[in-house]
């Protein structure tokens, strides 16, 4: 079992970044759901790749059982993948050190979303697909909608599910193709009936849950909106990119310690930032009623992670201690010349604040004098 990785969220970042300046190229089918094709045409691809001379290998492939799918993975290479025994059960995980000795020129590792066994050198698939990118190799992979990290509220409101394997955003961002595989919702529930996407003893169940015409349509939606959001985007930085970095936008967040709001408001700034292209920040007061001895380490610990989501997202977290939460927000927007702001909705009504608060007020004057857009978050 290898050793345990010392990487942080920073190094994860920098390393998407390298990724993205040249190493290998990175392709990504995206689809609404299990069963709509993803891992089949990948192989399809892979198949084709063989035939036009190309070095490809299977490095992980999740047929599901599949008899369509399994049938297309014949034929192809393969690099073998890694035993570990985990709670004394034999699991088989990617092998990326063979991966790096083999060296192919292109790899298939499905499952972007998968989290690696306890104790592996990374904790989740997408990095280890970072670690091939960086050696050079191309990587064709798969994912569902429902796993990206900024949607995760929209996906549990239409499905009930918390979603717990996630993919940051910038996976996407980084990827050089993202391929959406799509399918109407009638045609999905036809291969499901059929048995194509899970064992017959599954079906009714699959049926009464997830697989609802209502819940699938909403899911495609947001896999197509994804893809055409991407494409916007690849197309406005392939033009700005050559003169900045990023757009003159920047964003921040503001956040307490209080974990749900904090995530629902880190996620909808992410997401607001990507389509902007956009440099973006979170900023985090800590008032001396939320020092360290003073709030549980349940929520210094979901601060933290909200932190690390935070970085996955592409943001840069600002934390300040301070006494007037207002008067933080005021000199960070001017020290970082922040031209966009989002807080969470009060619980009082935005007028009542406005009225019983001189501070808040301040700040509403120099959100205006600065020309910075306020944006409350529900």
């Amino acid at each position: 079992m290898s050793e345990q990785t010392n990487l942080t969220a920073e190094d994860w970042l920098q390393k998407i970044g390298e990724a993205r300046r040249g190493r290998g190229r990175l392709k990504i089918y995206i689809g609404m759901s299990a069963g709509v094709g993803k891992t089949y045409r990948m192989l399809q691809e892979a198949h084709q790749l063989m035939r036009d001379g190309v070095a490809v290998r299977i490095g992980y492939i999740e047929t599901h059982d599949r008899a369509e799918t399994a049938a297309l993975a014949e034929g192809l290479p393969l690099i073998q993948r890694r035993e570990v025994f985990y709670k004394g059960k034999r699991l088989e995980e990617l092998d990326v050190p063979a991966i790096l000795l083999v060296h192919p020129q292109v790899v298939l590792i499905d499952e972007l979303a998968h989290s690696n066994i306890p104790g592996s050198k990374n904790e989740k698939r997408w990095q280890d697909v970072i670690e091939v990118l960086e050696a050079g190799i191309d990587v064709i992979s798969a994912v569902n909608i429902q796993h990206m990290e900024s949607i995760h509220e929209d996906v549990k409101h239409i499905t009930g599910v918390d979603v717990k394997e996630r993919v940051p955003d910038k996976m996407l961002q980084i990827a050089d193709e993202v391929v959406n595989i799509d399918l109407p919702a009638d045609e999905l529930i036809r291969r499901l009936r059929e048995g194509k996407i899970y064992d017959h003893s599954k079906v009714q169940q699959a049926l009464s849950n997830f697989f609802q015409p209502e819940k699938i349509l909403q899911l495609r939606e947001l896999a197509l909106k994804e893809v055409a959001g991407q494409v916007e985007r690849k197309v406005d930085y392939s033009i700005t990119a050559r003169t900045h970095a990023f757009r003159h936008e920047r964003i921040m967040a503001c956040i307490s310690s209080n974990p749900e709001i904090a995530q629902r408001i880190i996620r909808k700034t992410a997401r607001l930032a990507s389509y902007y292209n956009s440099q973006w920040y979170v900023l985090y007061v800590q008032t001396p009623r939320e020092a360290t001895d003073k709030i549980s380490l349940a929520a210094q610990r979901h601060l933290i992670n909200n932190f690390k989501n935070a970085l996955e997202l592409g943001g840069e977290v600002i934390q300040v201690k301070a006494t007037h939460v207002a008067r933080a927000i005021i000199e960070t927007i001017e020290a970082r010349q922040i031209t966009t702001v989002c807080l969470g909705k009060p619980h009082l009504k935005l007028w009542q604040i406005i009225l019983k608060t001189s501070v808040f007020n301040q700040l509403l004057t120099t959100l205006s004098k600065n020309d910075v857009d306020l944006v409350i978050l529900s």
